[in-house]
C-alpha cells in the first residue's frame, strides 16, 4: 500500500479515473462523511460523530486525514466561535453529481428498514436532494415540511430549483409527518390518499399537495 502525501491508501494498480477515484473515497464511511458535509455544510469533529453513530472515533479521524490529503476535505478555525470545522473543497464538492446518483440509485433498492438502521437528518437531506424530480418541478414554486420521526427539516422549491434545510417552516404550504413508510408513498406502492388513510402520512394542508409531492420525489 503506498503512500500518498504521507496517507497509507489501499491502490488498485491501474491507470484508470474509476480506479482512482475509488481509492480516495472508496475507504469505508468516506462517502457518508462527503455526504454529511454535502448535507449540512461545515461540521466540527464531534457534529460528524453524532452525525454517524455507527463510526469509531479512529476511522472517522482517518477517513478525515486521507481525504485532507487529497485535496477534498479542509480543515478550518472559525474565529467565531473559535471552533475547528471541516469542509468539503472544491474537489470534494465536485463528487455532488456522484453521490446524488449513487443515492438515487440506492432509494430504489431500500425495501424496509433493517434492524437498528436509522434516520439522520443529513440522511433525509440527501434523499430528498437525490430523488428530487426537476422535469416534474417545472414551473412549480412550492414549500414543504417534512418531519420523519424526531427529524424535521424543509423543502422550497422555485421554478424547479430545489434547496432543502434542517428545521421547521411554518409557512410551509404543507406539513407532513411520517415515518420510514414513506418510502412507500415515494416509491409508489402505496397511493397518496391511501397513505394518509392508513395512518402512514399525517398532513397539514392541502391533500392535493401531497400528491405533487409524490410526484416531485419519486424513487
Amino acid at each position: 500500500m503506498p503512500y500518498y502525501q504521507g496517507v497509507v491508501r489501499r491502490v488498485y494498480g491501474q491507470y484508470c479515473g474509476f480506479a482512482r477515484a475509488l481509492e480516495l473515497v472508496g475507504e469505508r464511511w468516506a462517502l457518508m462523511v462527503v455526504r454529511d458535509l454535502m448535507a449540512g455544510g461545515p461540521k466540527r469533529f464531534r457534529d460528524l460523530l453524532r452525525g454517524l453513530p455507527g463510526i469509531p472515533t479512529n476511522i472517522l479521524a482517518a477517513r478525515l486525514k486521507e481525504m485532507q490529503a487529497a485535496g477534498i476535505v479542509r480543515r478550518r478555525r472559525l474565529s467565531r466561535p473559535n471552533v475547528v470545522v471541516y469542509e468539503l473543497t472544491e474537489t470534494g464538492a465536485a463528487l455532488e453529481a456522484s453521490v446524488m446518483e449513487l443515492g438515487r440509485w440506492g432509494a430504489k433498492l431500500l425495501g424496509a428498514p433493517r434492524r437498528n438502521e436509522i434516520i439522520t437528518v443529513d440522511s433525509l437531506i440527501t434523499a430528498l436532494r437525490s430523488t428530487f424530480q426537476p422535469k416534474a418541478a417545472k414551473g412549480v414554486t412550492i414549500a414543504y415540511e417534512l418531519s420523519v420521526g424526531d427529524i424535521t427539516l424543509h423543502a422550497r422549491i422555485v421554478r424547479g430549483r430545489i434547496t432543502v434545510k434542517p428545521g421547521p417552516l411554518p409557512d410551509a404550504d404543507l406539513s407532513i409527518q411520517t415515518g420510514p413508510a414513506i418510502r412507500e408513498l415515494l416509491a409508489g406502492e402505496v397511493a397518496p390518499r391511501d397513505a394518509v388513510a392508513k395512518g402512514l402520512v399525517a398532513i397539514r394542508g392541502n391533500r392535493k399537495l401531497l400528491d405533487l409531492f409524490a410526484a416531485l420525489f419519486k424513487i
